[in-house]
């Protein structure tokens, strides 16, 4: 994606409702369907250091559960986002369409400048506040920093003992204080998860949920944090061979980033992790008809002689365009059969089946 604020545009469908509770306001994509007595404020523990062999160890620090009525969320994140260095770890949780995963987790390895963080939360600030089916944050080593607000659009904050003075001031300042028991969020009865972005069928500019969610792991540079070589569900149980459901991005060249063009191959296939998934699926998207992308044809010279980046290129011109699995989800029997509209023959999901496509096609 370029920097074209045309491109990162995403808005909530009017037609959802905001749930209140004794004035406190739910987020559009998460609500109570049971009774609940919600009322803003936070709670605080101690937690002392650890560590695990991915992170470096984690210093004594405080955690914070916090809640606010909806409308008050993005104005508390704003004010706790201003203690993060200029660069961090962003991360970022997806409700996805995998069979066997029910979140997916992504987190950027590399630092990332706060600019792209805000960005971010400037172009997609309707799904990032508002949809139920994602959580958003970052993170820093120096000084430890952890902020997110889960999908139900509660804040959880961790900071080393030295910044809890910070923290604590800017809660009073939003008139927030400690709670005497657990909040009460939507997740403390039973409730509803939702989209809430608009996508009629005649607006192709506004981005849906996935669009948006390619977007911001495009921009916070961030990798699905999942382990590549295995094929294990929520549970850690081993599943051998699955169906997956690959979204491949075929991106060309051109000179002027703004106006490169992109299109998706869609491949089902069968593996036994998501690093088979994905080489299975550039191969297949490698070899469809029309791989690399055609421009239209360029635009006249200019009248004083002169040309456009775009008149003085052609396809042949150009690097083999860019291929990137954007998703890779697994499939059970009976949603390989129904999303590839055909039988499929049971041998296709046999033990021994592993490097199977069993269809790529281009998406319109």
């Amino acid at each position: 994606m370029g920097n074209d604020p045309v491109m990162h545009r995403c808005v909530v469908n009017p037609a959802v409702e905001r749930i209140r509770i004794n004035g406190f306001a739910f987020p559009l994509g998460v609500y109570p369907i049971e009774p609940v007595s919600p009322k803003p404020g936070y709670t605080v523990d101690f937690e002392p250091a650890d560590g695990d062999e991915e992170w470096e160890e984690w210093p004594d620090r405080y955690v914070y559960e916090v809640l606010v009525s909806a409308e008050r969320l993005r104005f508390l994140c704003s004010a706790m986002f201003s203690l993060l260095p200029g660069r961090i770890y962003p991360i970022l949780d997806v409700l996805g369409n995998d069979a066997f995963r029910e979140i997916d987790p992504y987190i950027a390895y590399e630092l990332v400048g706060t600019d792209a963080l805000y960005d971010g939360i400037r172009w997609f600030e309707p799904f990032l506040f508002e949809d139920g089916l994602c959580g958003f944050g970052a993170m820093s080593d120096d000084p430890f920093i952890y902020f997110f607000v889960d999908e139900h659009k509660v804040l959880t904050i961790r900071v080393e003992t030295a910044q809890k003075e910070r923290v604590d001031r800017l809660l009073a300042a939003f008139d927030l204080a400690a709670l005497p028991g657990e909040i009460q969020a939507a997740d403390a009865v039973n409730h509803e998860h939702r989209s809430v972005l608009l996508t009629p069928e005649d607006r192709p500019e506004l981005l849906g949920h996935d669009e948006v969610a390619e977007g911001l792991v495009d921009l916070w540079g961030m990798t699905l944090n999942i382990d590549v070589e295995q094929n294990t569900d929520d549970d850690g149980r081993e599943l051998g061979i699955t169906a997956w459901r690959c979204v491949v991005r075929d991106v060309d060249d051109r000179p002027d980033p703004k106006r490169s063009r992109r299109r998706y191959a869609e491949v089902l296939l069968t593996a036994g992790s998501w690093r088979d998934a994905e080489e299975l699926a550039i191969q297949a998207a490698s070899q469809l008809p029309e791989r690399r992308l055609q421009l239209p044809k360029a635009a006249a010279a200019a009248g004083d002689g002169g040309s456009t980046p775009e008149a003085d290129w052609s396809p042949e011109d150009a690097d083999e365009p860019f291929l990137h699995v954007v998703t890779a989800d697994r499939l059970t029997a009976n949603e390989l059969r129904e999303l590839a509209g055909a039988p499929i023959p049971d041998e296709a999901l046999a033990a021994d089946a592993s490097g199977r496509i069993l269809r790529a096609r281009w998406l319109e």
